[in-house]
């Protein structure tokens, strides 16, 4: 009996079972690198907002950090799926792998004050978990590239409600897009609205002024952070238009970004040699920006 409680305790080491039912094997990181899981960095009407963050812990200054933001039409999806973080590993750069609440949890804004909130945690945080408060990235796809871009864009004074104090200075450096939406308004004024968006909207569909305080688009401006912005111009879920509005409006700021096009790509699912090529991009692009 005490050999099968030690191997169902390993077991549940080794796999982690989440919201959505299914198992996931960790993330594998450095050697020299640490791990604090499940933080719960903000609590809300019962509701606690979780992330992992896996950091170098002993390095000449602090390293940049990389918040990654997983997708799901905001009403689905959990941060145990997304275990792919070995190039910024390899740059000897922290990560963070954070939950946000779901559209059948709390609609529009939720999602993005839990996301700005877990930034807020981190940079109050950053001397504990080794990392530059000044050299931040956010990356996401689909919602999660959404989330990324809101995260990065939205100032710190805002209308939002439940956002967190910030003690210390900060700075997104970069925002990895790939294949988000930047315009909720111009989704949901298609004849083929998307479901996902009038779920996470509901009863805010005629709102113009609210519509635009969820959607990237309108917060570019002169001191917006780089954006690298991955699509598919095939996408039958998120129009390879949204990334094009997007990549001319930072253009009109003169801000840096690039606009990386899939041909026929679809909504993220790209060939094994486009996903590779598109990793190289996002390491460059990241390296060249950092430091700027």
């Amino acid at each position: 009996m005490k050999i099968l409680n030690i191997f169902l305790l390993l077991f549940c080491n080794v796999f982690s079972q989440t919201q959505d039912n299914q198992e996931y094997p960790p993330v594998d990181y450095p050697s020299n690198y640490e791990s604090s899981l499940n933080l719960v960095y903000s609590s809300i009407n019962g509701w606690e907002g979780k992330l992992d963050i896996y950091f170098p812990y002993k390095t000449e200054k602090p390293v940049p950090l990389v918040i990654n933001i997983h997708g799901g039409g905001w009403r689905k999806g959990v941060k145990e799926s997304q275990r792919d973080f070995k190039i910024f590993f390899d740059m000897g750069w922290a990560v963070a792998n954070i939950s946000y609440r779901l559209s059948g949890i709390a609609k529009a804004p939720a999602a993005i004050v839990d996301c700005k909130n877990a930034l807020i945690f981190l940079v109050n945080n950053s001397e504990k978990f080794n990392i530059d408060p000044l050299k931040i990235i956010t990356i996401g796809g689909s919602a999660g590239g959404h989330l990324a871009l809101m995260t990065g864009l939205l100032p710190d004074e805002n209308d939002f409600e439940g956002v967190l104090a910030l003690n210390k200075e900060y700075k997104v450096k970069a925002i990895i897009n790939k294949y988000g939406i930047t315009d909720i308004q111009d989704i949901l004024s298609q004849h083929n609205r998307r479901e996902f968006a009038v779920e996470w909207i509901k009863g805010s569909e005629s709102d113009t002024v609210f519509l635009k305080s969820i959607s990237p688009i309108y917060y570019v401006n002169e001191s917006s952070p780089a954006v690298l912005t991955i699509h598919g111009d095939a996408d039958p879920t998120v129009p390879y238009q949204q990334a094009i509005i997007l990549h001319e409006a930072l253009d009109q700021f003169q801000i840096e970004n690039s606009l990386v096009t899939v041909p026929n790509g679809k909504h993220g699912k790209f060939s094994s040699d486009e996903n590779k090529k598109n990793k190289i991009i996002i390491g460059n692009f990241l390296l060249k920006v950092i430091d700027d």
